[in-house]
């Protein structure tokens, strides 16, 4: 595949994120800038990069994506999973280390919603004996 881009989405608690793969020099453009100027933890940039890792191509692929919903640390998990999807579909070699780190299952964790009766979703209003 000479310089195809794939696309694929990928999904986080409430933030989505959108990726183009195509071969190249290697960066990660998010919503416009560059991906260290979008994601300023070093936690948030190695999960995005951690794909590329996995299957030894790191400055091989280039990256441009677009996120919206959730925090900072949901759209870097969906950004993670929508690279590694269009990753496979660049090169399906890559399914079985990408699979295998758990890198192509949707994080179905989501915020569990607040009971009526209760102050939260766990939490109870406080209890006076008497």
């Amino acid at each position: 595949m000479a310089n195809q881009r794939q696309y694929a989405t990928g999904k986080r608690k409430n933030a989505i994120a959108r990726a183009w793969v195509q071969l190249g020099s290697g960066g990660i453009v998010v919503n416009g800038k560059e991906s260290s100027q979008y994601f300023t933890l070093l936690a948030q940039h190695a999960q995005i990069a951690s794909p590329f890792e996995v299957i030894n191509t790191i400055g091989q692929y280039q990256v441009q994506a677009s996120v919206h919903g959730g925090g900072l640390s949901g759209q870097a998990g969906a950004l993670r999973h929508a690279i590694a999807k269009a990753l496979v579909q660049v090169n399906p070699e890559f399914r079985g280390p990408l699979k295998k780190k758990g890198f192509l299952t949707r994080d179905a964790r989501i915020k569990e919603r607040k009971k009526y009766g209760q102050k939260g979703a766990r939490s109870r209003f406080q209890y006076s004996k008497r």
